[in-house]
């Protein structure tokens, strides 16, 4: 008999409170589950994301499959150490007493995933959960079912309900569970919607990470390594046909190398996806028709460098890359979230650095220069989540970086133990002597004023 969301969240903090999550062994043997569940599904994993999305094997396994496999090994080796309680310093005021730092889960998370990279970003949060020792209900985006469907069945097959359990649905589905009594909540997706998950927190007081997105700038300086620039700027734009929220957004490039990037650029796309990239069979699709529509607008908001070229029936795009932009567009108001690259050009990089700063705090920000003085400058004026120097997306990749956004491009982060600390209360612990007492403390004290006028300074 199917239960409703009231009872699987009620059923899901009674296990909680039973205590079995907080128990290393059984989180180092639940992450262990995950992992042989993930290689077992790895031929369906790939036919949904090729329904859904259109990805290609190769693709599929990089961003998705082998990732959480990856982040699986590498928090099961450090899982017990994070768990364990930390020594504190203790100062000279508190004479005689111990002091740690005790980490403990937060109980019971709701993780709301997205559809761009839907297994990734569904499963890479319940890592972090069950690591710290939650119990946790999970939603995936209804814009991929396929995926969706085959990550309820993934989960169905592994674990207790009481103890990981997914709602399948729409937005409000979503909204109901927002509505329920959770003891943290992992948000990734839009800004937009992020807010509203935010809101729904904070009648409850709900502590709550949020991973959105924005319009990441890219800035290439005239001494970049144009070749490299190119690939490293076409790997993370065209990826996922542009669906990720790190991808760079737009390009602020040196009014002297302009002309050769977008050369590079194009040759770039060619060598990647072929002359042809939306009769190319492994060229990812846009996720549905709204998002294909919108994308189809921002083409005719400037000139096409080259690219522009679309499938209304088989929802591609191809990697295009345009300039005459204008900064008011509706393009470059938005979050692009598709194969399309608008290029500026500047003469002077503070012009690129003022724009930015111009618009919320982007997730991510990559630049492309040698000169350490241009590097310095853009690090310490311009606030992102994270980025790269010479590349793009591959901070991602790093389990010892934390992954996450700043102001409207989120608050929070994860990866490695910093998926740990997000779904973890780090509890404050006094252990004090019974062997002594220190009188000054108390009211009765007739020197207690002077021994905290000597001591509190």
């Amino acid at each position: 008999m199917e239960i409703t969301i009231e009872e699987l969240v009620s059923r899901q903090k009674s296990y909680f409170d039973s205590g079995i999550t907080k128990d290393i062994r059984f989180r180092l043997d639940m992450l262990q589950k995950l992992r042989e569940a993930i290689r077992g599904a790895e031929d369906r994993i790939f036919e949904a994301l090729k329904h859904d999305l259109n990805k290609p094997k190769a693709e599929a396994y990089g961003s998705e499959i082998g990732f959480l496999l990856a982040e699986i090994t590498f928090v099961m080796k450090r899982a017990a150490a994070w768990a364990k309680p930390k020594k504190a310093k203790t100062p000279w005021l508190l004479l005689g007493s111990k002091s740690s730092i005790v980490p403990e889960p937060y109980g019971t998370a709701l993780i709301i995933s997205p559809w761009n990279y839907p297994v990734q970003l569904t499963f890479a949060p319940l890592i972090a959960a069950i690591a710290a020792g939650n119990t946790a209900v999970l939603k995936p985006s209804e814009l991929t079912p396929a995926v969706s469907s085959l990550i309820a069945d993934i989960v169905r097959n592994t674990f207790d309900p009481r103890y990981v359990a997914v709602v399948e649905g729409d937005a409000e589905v979503t909204g109901r569970l927002l509505r329920q009594p959770f003891d943290c909540i992992f948000f990734t997706g839009s800004t937009r919607v992020g807010s509203i998950v935010a809101q729904e927190a904070a009648k409850r007081l709900i502590p709550v990470t949020l991973e959105l997105g924005g319009k990441s700038p890219c800035i290439v300086h005239r001494d970049a390594d144009l070749l490299l620039a190119a690939r490293r700027i076409a790997f993370g734009k065209f990826t996922n046909a542009g669906q990720t929220c790190v991808a760079p957004d737009y390009v602020w490039v040196h009014r002297e190398v302009k002309a050769e990037l977008i050369d590079r650029l194009h040759q770039t796309v060619e060598q990647f996806y072929g002359k042809d990239p939306v009769r190319n069979v492994n060229y990812p699709k846009i996720v549905n028709e709204r998002h294909f529509q919108r994308l189809s607008r921002y083409l005719q908001q400037g000139t096409v460098a080259f690219g522009g070229e679309t499938d209304t029936l088989l929802y591609k795009i191809a990697p295009t890359v345009m300039e005459d932009v204008p900064l008011d567009a509706e393009s470059m108001q938005d979050e692009i979230f598709g194969p399309i690259l608008p290029v500026f050009e500047y003469g002077e990089l503070d012009e690129a650095i003022r724009f930015v700063l111009g618009k919320p705090k982007p997730l991510a920000l990559y630049l492309f220069t040698g000169e350490e003085a241009v590097q310095n400058n853009v690090l310490s004026r311009i606030s992102f989540g994270g980025g790269c120097i010479n590349d793009t997306l591959m901070h991602l990749s790093s389990p010892y970086l934390p992954f996450g956004g700043v102001g409207e491009s989120g608050t929070g982060s994860y990866h490695g133990e910093y998926g740990f600390r997000a779904f973890s209360h780090y509890k404050s612990v006094l252990k004090q002597t019974t062997a002594f007492d220190l009188p000054f403390r108390y009211p009765s004290s007739k020197t207690g004023y002077r021994m905290m006028r000597k001591w509190m300074k």
